[in-house]
């Protein structure tokens, strides 16, 4: 493959377009700790308590879906690298309207993340200096990451490069504990067995409806996968940076998610309270007497909370950025300076400061109906990448074979049976009550995005076929 720099992408402008700074270890650093969440380290434990042994099932099944979208993505985005990733993607295969939807769904989704990951980072800090205002912390956090992507773009790849060590650095050295624990070689500890497989309950003590809670929460853990995407397009080389990417997920997937819930649920009784209560991995580490657990997690977590943080400001911005260079947005939103959107910055940054506002002035209601929009929109955004991927494969392959860096597999028949799995996620929704209001939340806030932009289509199109009779009475008259 060629090594030289690829053109602008599409979705930039050109009179202050973004910048090529992330270097090939900033945007491959990225990709491994894009999968690496706080969600992943805490979260987990509630979808181990509901599915038990049988939440390495969960987090296989998943991964398999996840794999798929990311290879659609990768396809598309080796092709056409745009920071406005799916949002380009499903606006040239779909149109306007859902690129408009892709891109602020996902957007707004960032924006309430950035809020949500702040607040947890403040808990931690308060819980190591009480008496400290959490809003303080959270004040501390938004200005430091705002002022990190206001920057330069490598000031953000920088942050994200260590960040990611850090947390690849802790994966790996939980899973080379864990597996020693289970060969019995680790001092002090013997070999489990498959006593905490096949005990409390056995492998699927909750039967069906375990499992399927269980698959629920691991869906919503690999959200933050396609940030490499967005950032690709301001690297060095993006072709090969999303190809590296891509092809490399399956093992990241495999290793991290799936590897480290066989460890913990081989050493650790699924239904033993201090997985939800302390969370998984401090769980499985005070089971084994490794001193100061809880704070190496607590640092790791809080780590693993600012590296979102900083990911998703990022992301936000440059879709911002993305969707108003289409025409899809304020054009104050696309004005870039120094190779950096820092309008769009600050605004998704407020953003994400309002929605810490809302969590203590109505956390009962606006808030809750914050979380509940946002609950499925990952499914919404996949939903759009795996039909954009159907209709731009084959255009690729008539116009520009040669732009096929990255394959999908099995060509069409995978793309539908992950489209289908997509379905019956949304199915498995409907039938629990709490993901039932997630959904109903989801489901509204895309469909007036839609609406939104359907219209604002429509009204582009007039606009452009009255310039062009205009244009054609001119000529005709002189």
């Amino acid at each position: 493959m060629s090594r030289t720099p690829a053109p602008a992408p599409v979705d930039q402008q050109a009179d202050g377009v973004l910048t090529h700074q992330l270097k090939q270890r900033h945007l491959s650093m990225i990709a491994l700790g894009g999968v690496i969440g706080a969600g992943l380290f805490v979260g987990s434990g509630a979808g181990i308590a509901a599915a038990g042994p049988s939440i390495v099932i969960a987090y296989a099944l998943s991964g398999l879906l996840v794999m798929l979208v990311m290879r659609m993505l990768g396809e598309m985005s080796a092709a056409n690298p745009a920071s406005g990733s799916f949002s380009v993607h499903a606006e040239r295969a779909i149109g306007p309207w859902a690129g408009f939807t892709a891109g602020w769904a996902f957007w707004f989704l960032l924006c309430v993340a950035v809020g949500l990951e702040a607040i947890g980072a403040a808990k931690i800090m308060t819980g190591w200096l009480p008496g400290t205002p959490e809003w303080a912390w959270v004040a501390l956090f938004m200005l430091v990451f705002c002022a990190t992507n206001l920057a330069a773009v490598k000031n953000f790849g920088e942050f994200e490069f260590w960040f990611a060590a850090l947390k690849v650095g802790a994966i790996v050295l939980f899973l080379g504990i864990g597996v020693l624990a289970i060969v019995g070689v680790l001092p002090g500890s013997e070999a489990p067995g498959t006593g905490n497989l096949t005990g409390g309950g056995g492998f699927l003590p909750h039967g069906s409806e375990g499992l399927v809670v269980g698959l629920l929460a691991s869906v919503f853990a690999y959200g933050g996968l396609e940030t490499v995407t967005i950032a690709a397009a301001e690297s060095e080389h993006p072709v090969q940076g999303v190809a590296k990417a891509v092809r490399t997920a399956m093992w990241r997937i495999a290793v991290f998610y799936i590897g480290s819930m066989a460890v913990i649920v081989t050493l650790v009784p699924w239904n033993d309270p201090k997985v939800v209560e302390l969370g998984p991995y401090v769980a499985t580490l005070n089971h084994l007497g490794i001193p100061a657990a809880g704070q190496i997690m607590n640092v790791v977590v809080l780590v693993a909370l600012l590296s979102a943080m900083n990911a998703n400001i990022y992301g936000a911005s440059r879709m911002a950025c993305s969707l108003v260079a289409r025409g899809e947005g304020p054009k104050a939103l696309g004005r870039v300076s120094g190779g950096v959107p820092r309008t769009a910055v600050l605004v998704s940054s407020v953003f994400g400061f309002l929605c810490v506002l809302l969590s203590y002035w109505r956390p009962d209601d606006v808030f809750m109906w914050l979380l509940n929009t946002i609950g499925a929109i990952i499914l919404v955004v996949w939903i759009f990448i795996a039909v954009s991927q159907l209709i731009l494969r084959r255009r690729t392959e008539r116009e520009a074979p040669e732009k096929l860096v990255v394959k999908m597999w099995l060509y069409p028949a995978l793309t539908w049976i992950a489209l289908l799995g997509m379905a019956a996620v949304f199915l498995l929704m409907l039938r629990q009550e709490e993901t039932r209001l997630q959904l109903l939340g989801t489901g509204v806030l895309t469909l007036v995005l839609a609406s939104v932009g359907f219209a604002l289509q429509k009204a582009r199109e007039s606009r452009t076929a009255t310039e062009a009779t205009e244009a054609t009475e001119v000529s005709t008259a002189d």
